[in-house]
């Protein structure tokens, strides 16, 4: 019986989703609480990864559970809830075909970013959105994401693992980048197809750089679509971790 995970986890205290030799990773935690209901040794799939500190409400994984395990997807729930702390939490558990892949199987995924611009942050918000506390321009804002939507080579919005080839394929498609106002800042809720490593935080950072009129909008535009060598250079800024959330995986 093949299984599909929806998890929720605040990220702050986790070295991210991906599996690490620390051990002190989302992925892991739930691997080991796995293995300790199944009692014997069992692979946890993830739909794919999230920095240290990034959160998630709606993380998807898949496993096989072991053919001699009676318990039905149901059960699976409070058994791993448990033995899980309680920053990590499965949501459901349900059947799906033997074909199902949490990573492969997914045709887009949906985050959001949030912002806090009130003078001071709260402290049950830290860790939990952005602190710009320097004016920013709403429509600005606005004008800057949208040039995100479509069809683009996001080669200067990615950060780089080592592992990049001249064959890369930097194009990924944005279907929104929305602005919702907040009663203390705003929420940016990006929808594509797929995302590269830490495009949402550069795609925020740089919005947020020409809101706060640090790069001018028709430069910023230039950095799209650049190909390979970056004449016109990256992202100029990094949003941190904070305020960031994997709200969806998306499948047919």
């Amino acid at each position: 019986m093949r299984l599909k995970l929806t998890i929720a986890y605040d990220g702050r205290p986790y070295n991210g989703w991906q599996s690490q030799a620390c051990g002190n990773t989302v992925q892991d935690i739930i691997q080991r609480a796995m293995e300790e209901v199944a009692k014997q040794p069992l692979r946890l799939h993830g739909s794919g990864r999230t920095d240290t500190g990034v959160h998630a409400l709606a993380q998807i994984a898949h496993f096989d559970a072991p053919p001699d395990l009676s318990m039905n997807p149901f059960n699976w729930v409070p058994a791993l809830n448990c033995k899980l702390p309680a920053t990590i939490r499965i949501m459901a558990c349900e059947e799906v075909c033997s074909e199902f892949h949490s990573r492969f199987s997914a045709t887009g995924k949906i985050y959001h970013f949030e912002l806090c611009t009130d003078p001071v942050l709260q402290p049950l918000k830290a860790g939990l959105a952005w602190h710009l506390p320097r004016q920013l321009d709403a429509d600005v804002l606005r004008q800057a994401l949208s040039l995100y939507h479509g069809r683009h080579d996001f080669h200067a919005f990615a950060a780089y693992r080592g592992n990049e080839t001249p064959e890369m394929d930097w194009y990924r498609t944005i279907h929104s980048a929305e602005l919702e106002t907040l009663e203390d800042g705003y929420r940016i809720t990006y929808v594509g197809d797929g995302f590269l490593y830490k495009m949402v935080r550069l795609l925020t950072g740089g919005a947020v750089h020409a809101a706060q009129g640090r790069i001018r909008l028709d430069d910023f535009a230039g950095l799209l679509d650049q190909g390979p060598h970056l004449p016109r250079g990256k992202s100029p800024l990094c949003a941190p971790a904070d305020g960031l959330y994997l709200k969806q995986v998306m499948y047919e």
